[in-house]
């Protein structure tokens, strides 16, 4: 397309003839959320909800300013600042049509690792009534093995060495609050956007757990001034590729360097404790609920683990997307059995939610084609994902001496796939900040499988539990001898339920 217009916020108007674009005046907007991590999920989930009531023109209290934590983050801040914060969110329809829109919720940008001072004062401005994370599930710091803190993290030493240059979100908190507690302000509430059980009561506690050590004589006032809602939140949101970018230019005349792809279906249900006030986000379909651990429980084992199951089993088949894998009868069908036989019993009553249809549901919204969520993307960091998606179900089963046959098979395939290579000798991806001991016991289980259930922080106490460890073993064994096509079809012959 001839006239091809870059993306900002000078140019808005005219983009405005060529796609739905804000209508609200964003340089009248106060910052009333600071949000770290500005990657894909957060921008097609709490941004765009954010966007939606925007458009109310008597809000003006709840533009957010986005924080990128990590050096790794560099692009997409330096993206989103050249663009005035705008980007183009492209719903990709089951029936492949795209739904277009530029957001404009996001008016300032921020880089944490450039000026830590200033991203410190911003979270303890007294305009700022929420602070949201997307850290993703190994930001929160969590030791399987110990249910702890790790305080044998590199970053966390450094923090407490050196806490006005801090390099965690435990560090920027910690500081923010500090200077909020020295100055009289009130306090603030922390919203956790993380796919994590109970992940305000995560946040909190990790968070105190940090703050006994660095701040001590905060603690009582993080306690009563500073609130920590638990929520579900739910969106596919597949890494944006450069085909991407050029589609929209085509079809567009838009030139946006990072525009975020995802599909039609979005969730967030809140627990509604907000200690110095919330957005009306129940205005453009968010839900405000007393208990989400429910609805928690229900998307972590179901859609999430899900996503792994799919992403671990369609890499060692060589597949290269989510919806490649689930397009195999055979994967769809070892995934229907999974959360038929051994999710479902665990999940309990499920008030108002028709759990058939959700799962049904799931296998539509995995199978997309026109999402193309890439493997590589859902199988990154499987090491926090496992622990929070996959072996909650595990232990409850185990706990009541239900079927674990599945999971012990996934567990298995995790430790094939973490070597490296698939049987038809394609080098996977591993994008893990646990790769290096992933492989080494990875290797290991080549002569003793056990070997990979011996990383504590991930498993935990698995290792001594006979009954995991036949299924595992037995699995094991089933996919080197006879390839994971037919052990996958070995599995499911055994099995006559699904879903």
């Amino acid at each position: 397309m001839e006239n091809v217009i870059k993306l900002n916020q000078k140019n808005l108007a005219e983009i405005a003839k060529r796609m739905p674009c804000p209508t609200y005046d964003r340089s009248n907007l106060k910052t009333g959320i600071v949000h770290v991590g500005i990657g894909g999920f957060h921008r097609a989930h709490e941004a765009f909800y954010t966007d939606e009531l925007l458009h109310n023109e008597s809000i003006k209290d709840w533009g957010i300013c986005g924080v990128a934590l990590l050096d790794f983050d560099t692009k997409i801040y330096n993206t989103l600042k050249e663009q005035d914060g705008l980007y183009t969110l492209i719903i990709k329809e089951l029936d492949g049509t795209l739904t277009k829109r530029v957001i404009g919720a996001i008016t300032e940008c921020l880089f944490a690792p450039e000026d830590p001072i200033k991203v410190i004062e911003k979270m303890a401005s007294p305009e700022v009534k929420i602070i949201s994370l997307t850290i993703t599930e190994g930001g929160y710091n969590y030791n399987e093995a110990t249910k702890e803190f790790d305080f044998s993290n590199p970053l966390i030493q450094h923090d407490l060495e050196q806490p006005k240059a801090p390099k965690t979100i435990f560090g920027y908190l910690t500081q923010a609050l500090k200077l909020r507690k020295e100055r009289g302000l009130k306090g603030c509430t922390i919203q956790s956007c993380d796919n994590i059980q109970g992940n305000g009561h995560m946040t909190k506690r990790m968070l105190l757990s940090y703050v006994t050590t660095a701040e001590p004589e905060l603690v009582s006032w993080i306690e009563a001034n500073v609130s920590f809602p638990n929520a579900m939140v739910d969106r596919i949101t597949p890494a944006t590729s450069t085909l991407d970018i050029e589609l929209l230019k085509e079809t567009s005349g838009i030139d946006d360097a990072w525009p975020v792809v995802c599909e039609p279906f979005k969730q967030w249900v809140i627990e509604d404790d907000f200690i110095a006030g919330r957005p009306a986000w129940e205005t453009v379909g968010a839900q405000f609920v007393d208990d989400v651990v429910p609805y928690e429980k229900m998307k972590l084992t179901l859609l999430n683990a899900g996503h792994s199951v799919l992403g671990i089993l369609g890499a060692l088949y060589g597949y290269s997307t989510i919806d490649e894998a689930v397009g195999n009868a055979d994967i769809s069908s070892f995934l229907r059995i999974y959360m038929g036989n051994e999710v479902t019993p665990t999940l309990g009553n499920l008030e108002g939610v028709n759990l058939k249809n959700y799962k049904f549901s799931l296998i539509q919204r995995f199978g997309n084609t026109y999402i193309k969520d890439q493997i590589d993307r859902i199988c990154s960091q499987s090491s926090a994902k496992i622990p929070i998606f996959i072996l909650p179900t595990i232990n409850a089963q185990l706990q009541t001496k239900g079927a674990i046959e599945h999971a012990a098979f996934i567990i298995a395939a995790f430790a094939i796939y973490s070597v490296g290579v698939n049987e038809f000798g394609t080098q996977l991806i591993i994008k893990d900040a646990m790769e290096p001991i992933l492989n080494q016991k990875a290797i290991a289980s080549r002569s003793n499988p056990e070997a990979f259930l011996e990383i504590e922080v991930i498993f935990g106490t698995l290792k001594g539990n006979p009954t995991f460890v036949k299924a595992y073993n037995n699995a094991y064994q089933n996919i080197m001898s006879n390839g994971i096509e037919k052990s996958v079809k070995d599995i499911n012959s055994n099995v006559l339920n699904e879903i």
